[in-house]
């Protein structure tokens, strides 16, 4: 059945997320080395210590991520403040348990692995799609941030676990990420790997990608890195984010069209 004008209108939703080009993977390798350093600024320069650190970014991600749901569509500024901050809570609910809790790396490795998967799952069972392209009603998008925040979970106690076993310095483990990211886009780009499950492990490991880029360049050169320091190493990174989003938000290049949803089951008709 073919709908009039009015109702495709009155049915159709701004999808809430960017697409994926180069530009989201750029700003989200930027954002996820600004989760490691300015947690490491806050922690130690500032000496707000873990627990405080936590506190603050837990608070200020929560009002921000407030008026990300509150958005009615895709918002550049609004949703990239989102993912940086949510790069931090990530790295500290990973630094509470190994930290001040004493869980083991390879146990909190498998535990945001469990969790991941379990969000996942209900996802997928409420929606029956995991798709990013159709991140148009409220239940889909606290999944999608759900997700988002095991992913960065995830990917610190993953990172931190392989750079303790292998000990290859921040450089040498960039590179190994870098080189899994490749191995992952290249399944789907050449092999024709579902697009769904190669986005989601190529977001899990630029969380360690990130995090060491990020440790190579503030971490003193005595220790393998650069010497820039936590607060030279967050503004740098926090500039070339604005430039890019402030790019994005005036060309559009990174927004999706309208999708179309039912209304009544918030389902995907694509």
């Amino acid at each position: 059945m073919t709908n009039s004008p009015a109702s495709s209108t009155g049915r159709a939703l701004l999808n809430k997320v960017p697409e994926v080009t180069i530009w989201f993977w750029v700003i989200k390798i930027l954002a996820t080395t600004v989760g490691e350093t300015a947690a490491d600024y806050l922690n130690g320069t500032l000496g707000f210590g873990l627990t405080g650190t936590t506190v603050v970014v837990g608070a200020l991600f929560l009002v921000v991520l407030g008026f990300q749901f509150k958005a009615r569509r895709y918002v550049p500024p609004l949703y990239w403040a989102t993912v940086v901050l949510i790069s931090v809570v990530g790295t500290l609910v990973t630094d509470n348990l190994t930290d001040n809790a004493g869980v083991p790396l390879p146990v909190t490795t498998a535990l945001f692995s469990v969790a991941l998967a379990i969000t996942f799952g209900a996802w997928y069972a409420s929606e029956k799609t995991l798709s990013i392209h159709s991140i148009v009603t409220r239940r889909r998008e606290a999944f999608y941030w759900l997700a988002i925040l095991f992913t960065f979970a995830l990917g610190t106690a993953a990172g931190d676990l392989i750079a303790e076993k292998l000990g290859a310095g921040y450089w040498l483990s960039a590179l190994l990420f870098a080189a899994l990211i490749g191995a992952v886009a290249a399944s789907h780009l050449v092999f024709k790997a579902n697009a769904v499950l190669t986005f989601w492990i190529a977001y899990v490991l630029t969380r360690p990608l990130g995090a060491s880029l990020g440790d190579g360049l503030s971490q003193a050169k005595a220790d393998g890195g650069l010497g820039l320091g936590t607060t030279v190493t967050s503004i740098l990174f926090l500039v070339t984010i604005l430039a890019v989003v402030s790019y994005l938000a005036v060309s559009k290049r990174d927004q999706l069209p309208p999708v179309e949803v039912e209304a009544a089951s918030g389902s995907s008709v694509r």
